[in-house]
């Protein structure tokens, strides 16, 4: 778990998140706690605070006074928005700017990521009927 290149607050930001996406951790679930994800990973409990504090700022977590930390509706949705948006500046952006630096048009590389796609077996989010390759 414990990767030296990020702070330790932020993968735990990241663990509880990835829950959240997958589904282990549904909306309006109850969230694990600080001294629980301080002990599940041996870490400082203010650590784990601050990582969970984090969510709490994004509005994916949500504290109930006595009884704990809880998922909030919608919290997967924002995330998932998150993501796309983290995704189109780290990957699309740059494809397209190589794209054109090597002349090719939009059409020309929704091309090449749909031969692509079929090479890997990949499904489109538009046809929920495919099977999971």
């Amino acid at each position: 778990m414990i990767d030296d290149a990020k702070p330790l607050f932020t993968q735990i930001a990241e663990k509880v998140e990835d829950s959240i996406l997958n589904g282990t951790l549904p909306e309006l679930s109850r969230a694990p706690s600080t001294n629980e994800l301080a002990g599940f990973y041996s870490i400082n409990p203010a650590t784990a605070a601050k990582g969970i504090n984090r969510l709490v700022d994004k509005g994916v977590l949500e504290k109930r006074r006595g009884i704990g930390m809880f998922v909030t509706e919608g919290a997967r949705a924002l995330l998932i928005n998150e993501h796309r948006t983290t995704f189109s500046d780290n990957f699309i952006t740059p494809l397209l700017n190589e794209a054109n630096r090597l002349g090719l048009g939009s059409r020309d590389v929704i091309a090449l990521i749909e031969e692509r796609s079929q090479k890997l077996h990949l499904t489109t989010a538009l046809d929920p009927t495919a099977a999971k390759g």
